[in-house]
């Protein structure tokens, strides 16, 4: 019985780790394939520090601007400062609008660590 649970423990473990690693890997590709990478944080915190080549638009500006996206099959990588409400706020607003192809990448440190891995 208990070894039983160990081993769908491990493998649970296992997929989990293995997903992540998916999602890593199809943002190092759709980056590399020139992805738009969309910061939604604030101005302030843009100029401080930002990955190369992002788009800054807050999420407040996000439903007024988002024409300015391009396609709505475009691939888009969403990034905010920790990853937790406002890149999830605008992949779902963008979703809601008709946008096809976008991740969030979560916080920006973490899109880092992702991109300098590879």
């Amino acid at each position: 019985m208990f070894r039983t649970f160990y081993i769908l423990l491990i493998i649970t473990l296992f997929s989990f780790s293995s997903c992540k690693n998916k999602e890593d890997r199809e943002l190092v590709e759709w980056v590399e394939k020139g992805a738009l990478v969309l910061d939604v944080r604030t101005p302030d915190e843009y100029e401080k520090r930002h990955f190369p080549g992002a788009v800054n638009i807050p999420i407040d500006s996000l439903p007024l601007r988002s024409d300015e996206l391009g396609p709505k099959d475009r691939q888009i990588i969403l990034y905010c400062q920790s990853g937790g409400g406002r890149s999830q706020r605008a992949k779902s607003l963008l979703e809601e609008k008709g946008f096809s192809h976008i991740r969030n990448a979560g916080g920006i440190d973490h899109l880092f660590s992702v991109i300098s891995s590879e």
